[in-house]
């Protein structure tokens, strides 16, 4: 018998050592000489730390659980190719990569992607029983991280069969795909000869069977591992939160190191009224952390509206009490400036159509995935449509020219807001987490839900020929249906 333990998307555990602690506390605990200990991706950024340390803090966690095998998720690449060859050559662990290439000249595939340190499979042996690995990245990594453009990726399809043609020859006992696809996974495992995926890239857990290969994904922030047990064909999965786990203290006292040195603790604001950063509380809809996020952004470059992507504030603690410049930077840990945009009416409600995952195709079902600032928008989940959107509690007129704030990423990827493209850029402010600290130190902290974005079902959508530009009249019209209808409705229709 052997074991796997997973851990996935650890992102920025590192900026709380405690948390760090745990995970790794949770991990040695259930490690013994039978136990292969994979990571599937994003474990070294994105997070303060990260920042700071170019990912170079994501060693204190191999090291201390002697990580057998792992391979790349997007964020792995924050800091560029070079960051990553680094933390790669100083890690314990066999990095697998089976479709990621250097680019040529011409936009194809060149060599192998540190191709001295990095191999395209690997065998593991536990009591005479082997086990086949292959590694496998979202082949959009480059839409989704910049600092990935000179990579090429292959289809990770053909890739894994062709891999798993190689380990096959070698007799291996097991294969195990390393996976940093997403919702990719259940198109790998319908391709077949795969006996686990171990899954990564979504941060919602997982544990399923499809066509006979046993998905698994723990989630993200280093909250729960997964322990899978392979005793001689029979597969079995325990998934194994971490908050109450031993703590590492050799594991927090490297962190908190790093974080003192850093000198991150600067108080710039205070809040009497906990802002939530839940997975569940930012992709809801509108929430009162994604309000200053867009708010600080339309401040910043005196702009029409704001924006902010969902999946770009990162899961952690609430920010209550004091709030420091550690705090403001874990909300939103990249490197990028935000940008101006300059777009028509009519490409302005093409795009605020996108912020639903049903529109864009990306991420989970039900997911939203815009905070917005000086917008007013009325969605019909079953429809599929905007019902009412008003800039400034004006209607969109679509000949009109509007200026939005946002992130450069937005611009830059197809996956999120894919209408939104660099030809709509005019101009750039500073950094992202720079232009929360300066909001916050000028402006505080104490966003407030105002319905700024309303989800609804077909069969409300009577109140769609109600002028919603004007908040006071949306909040009464909501009122009054839920005197009427009590306040199931009021819950069924207010998804925020």
């Amino acid at each position: 018998m052997l074991r796997l333990l997973q851990y996935s998307d650890v992102e920025n555990v590192f900026d709380n050592p405690q948390r760090a602690g745990h995970l790794a506390g949770a991990i040695r605990t259930r490690s013994d000489a039978n136990t292969i200990i994979c990571g599937t991706g994003d474990n070294t950024a994105p997070g303060v730390l990260a920042l700071i340390d170019r990912g170079q803090q994501a060693l204190e966690l191999f090291e201390a659980v002697n990580t057998d095998v792992e391979t790349f998720g997007n964020h792995d690449f924050d800091f560029g190719t070079e960051a990553t060859r680094s933390i790669v050559a100083a890690s314990p662990q066999t990095w697998v990569s089976t479709n990621i290439y250097h680019q040529d000249d011409d936009g194809t595939a060149g060599k192998r992607f540190a191709g001295d340190d990095v191999v395209p499979t690997t065998i593991e042996s536990i009591n005479k029983e082997t086990v086949g690995f292959i590694g496998v990245t979202d082949p959009a990594t480059p839409s989704l991280n910049p600092m990935a453009d000179e990579l090429y990726f292959t289809d990770p399809y053909n890739a894994a069969e062709k891999a798993i043609e190689t380990l096959r020859a070698s007799d291996v006992d097991y294969i195990v795909a390393l996976s940093h696809l997403g919702s990719g996974d259940d198109e790998l495992a319908q391709q077949g000869d795969i006996d686990v995926i171990l899954g990564g890239h979504l941060h919602t857990q997982r544990h399923e069977w499809i066509d006979g290969t046993l998905c698994v994904r723990p989630g993200a922030s280093g909250e729960a591992i997964i322990e899978v047990t392979l005793n001689n064909g029979d597969i079995t999965a325990t998934r194994h939160e971490t908050a109450n786990a031993p703590l590492a203290d050799d594991v927090v006292s490297a962190l908190q190191g790093r974080v003192e040195a850093a000198g991150l603790d600067e108080v710039v604001a205070h809040t009497s009224q906990p802002l939530e950063r839940t997975h569940s509380e930012v992709f809801a809809g509108e929430s009162r952390i994604g309000n200053f996020v867009a708010d600080a952004y339309r401040w910043a470059l005196d702009t029409d509206i704001g924006l902010q992507n969902s999946g770009g504030i990162r899961n952690g603690p609430p920010l209550a009490g004091d709030i420091t410049v550690a705090d403001l930077m874990s909300v939103v840990p990249f490197n990028e400036h935000i940008v101006c945009a300059e777009l028509t009416g009519e490409t302005l409600h093409a795009v605020l159509r996108e912020s639903a995952a049903s529109v864009v195709d990306f991420g989970e079902p039900g997911w939203w995935h815009s905070h917005l600032s000086g917008v007013t928008i009325v969605w019909d989940d079953d429809a599929e449509t905007i019902q009412t959107v008003c800039v400034n509690n004006q209607p969109i007129a679509p000949e009109q020219s509007y200026t939005l704030a946002t992130s450069a990423y937005v611009l830059h990827s197809d996956h999120e807001f894919p209408t939104l493209t660099n030809r709509h850029r005019v101009g750039e402010g500073g950094i992202q987490f720079e232009i929360l600290i300066e909001y916050a130190r000028e402006q505080g902290i104490d966003a407030a839900i105002e319905g700024r974005v309303q989800r609804i079902e077909s069969l409300d959508n009577e109140f769609a020929s109600e002028d919603l530009c004007d908040n006071n009249r949306w909040m009464q019209y909501c009122l009054d249906k839920a005197i009427w209808a009590g306040v199931d409705w009021w819950n069924r229709i207010m998804l925020v």
